[in-house]
């Protein structure tokens, strides 16, 4: 029989209303694995035990009244850089080591206002700067599959969870890549949705034109029945799109025959690309030719310049995000004899190495006379980005290619070389500086054992359509 902490959200809905079990029962379930598990995987900075226990019970009432929704009684975990009120929320940042936000993110109000459990936080790369959470004050998340290799970053910490059963699902957040990659990494689902399909309001920024927020499930149909619930425009951020939300569950397991799917060479000659991860990614290629879609060859040719623009327009943004941190206004305060040394030195042993790397880097940039010729120029590249997608929509309905160009590597491969960590987004982020939706599902996994993703991209507001084709391929 299935342990209760392993079940998805659909089973445990089903389950639940049939009284088979209880929400306490199924949070004591989760909260017992998080116990058992995350000394060695360090996938949690907060584990809200006493909280959650009091949540549960309420949810319990909530369905025994026949009210609620979805999400009722699920125990779910969140990312450490998303708002959660009255629990402690770091960004994995020893300067927010001792804030308690006193409001929930919109994401988070919509899951917990419905009676839905909050187990956590989980531990990620310090502000989201990072591809394997090493870069976390709190240390390293391991993956489940193998302790000696990444989670994926940024989210790794979210991601590690929901593949090793310490919660039901989670909601992290996609700047570059931080939902889908570390979705790859540890062999589950995860949506980067659209540009303003989701609120941001209560994250924490990294770059503000690239942030979104999206869910991390066991399963398609689960990350489905997440996003009719925490997607919709919201007063509190003028950058969601108005419009109802899809019946994304309706949607899925329809038949994909018909539909053309673009093969994007750009992806499949990036150097460094692993053969099994590519040998995966074909075999899926052919079962969606088998569904009855057509294959198209396509190009984007602006995709190789995508890290470049990323790691000159994300550090711009951060530069100037980052500016509240200060130790003055909230968070961990080093007293010194003057205002400027507070300042320097509460940044100094709050910030992470990578987040002084990149403030450094952003601040240059957009300093007097480097403007034009870094990130002006990178704003430009972005827009023929863009560009380069709207018109391979045009002929096609989706996109196909790796989450990943490989699977998981081993803690500290990469953390000496900061340029061989960038790469390691170099499949995602084009979709981040375009502002278009990406799902990672399961493709396989590697002789060794480790998972590979698959990603879906397709047009803005297409989420529905890439959860209809994750459906139908895992």
């Amino acid at each position: 029989m299935e342990k209760l902490n392993e079940l998805t959200i659909k089973q445990a809905q089903d389950d639940l209303k049939k009284k088979e079990f209880s929400s306490v029962e199924l949070t004591e379930a989760c909260l017992k694995r998080i116990k058992e598990r995350n000394k060695d995987i360090n996938a949690f900075i907060t584990v809200c035990e006493e909280s959650a226990l009091e949540e549960a019970k309420k949810a319990d009432e909530m369905l025994g009244q026949g009210i609620g929704g979805p999400l009722t009684g699920i125990p779910f975990c969140a990312k450490d850089s998303i708002s959660t009120k009255n629990v402690r929320s770091t960004a994995a940042a020893k300067i927010l080591d001792n804030y308690i936000p006193p409001f929930n993110a919109t994401v988070i109000e919509k899951i917990r206002k419905q009676g839905g459990v909050l187990l956590g936080k989980n531990n990620c790369d310090t502000f989201g700067h990072g591809a394997s959470n090493e870069n976390s004050m709190y240390g390293s998340v391991r993956n489940p599959h193998d302790l000696d290799k990444v989670s994926g970053g940024s989210s790794g910490g979210t991601a590690a969870s929901v593949a090793d059963n310490m919660c039901v699902y989670g909601i992290a957040e996609d700047t570059g890549g931080s939902i889908r990659q570390p979705a790859s990494f540890c062999g589950i689902a995860g949506l980067r949705p659209s540009y303003g399909r989701n609120s941001r309001y209560g994250i924490m920024p990294m770059a503000s034109s690239l942030d979104t927020v999206g869910p991390m499930a066991k399963t398609v149909e689960d990350t489905a029945i997440i996003m009719e619930q925490i997607a919709g425009q919201d007063s509190l951020d003028a950058t969601t799109v108005s419009g109802a939300v899809p019946e994304y569950t309706k949607i899925l397991n329809k038949s994909i025959k018909g539909l053309r799917v673009g093969v994007p060479k750009e992806y499949y000659e990036a150097p460094g690309m692993d053969g099994e991860v590519l040998e995966i990614t074909k075999l899926k290629i052919k079962k969606l030719e088998e569904l009855g879609c057509e294959i198209v060859d396509v190009s984007l040719p602006h995709t190789k310049y995508a890290i470049a623009v990323y790691y000159i327009v994300v550090p711009c943004e951060v530069s100037s995000n980052l500016g509240r941190l200060d130790g003055v206004r909230y968070g961990v305060r080093v007293e010194t004899d003057n205002l400027f040394d507070l300042y320097a030195r509460s940044r100094a042993q709050g910030f992470h190495e990578e987040v002084k790397r990149r403030i450094l880097i952003g601040t240059y940039a957009l300093s007097a006379g480097y403007y034009d010729a870094y990130y002006k120029k990178a704003q430009q590249v972005r827009t023929l980005i863009r560009q380069d997608f709207d018109k391979v929509f045009k002929d096609v309905d989706v996109l196909i290619a790796p989450a990943s160009p490989f699977p998981a590597f081993t803690i500290g491969e990469k953390v000496a070389d900061p340029m061989q960590m960038y790469l390691a987004d170099v499949f995602t982020t084009p979709a981040g500086l375009a502002g278009i939706p990406g799902l990672s599902v399961p493709g396989g996994k590697t002789k060794s054992g480790l998972p590979v993703g698959i990603q879906i991209m397709g047009p803005m507001m297409g989420e529905g359509v890439l959860l209809n084709i994750g459906s139908n391929i895992c």
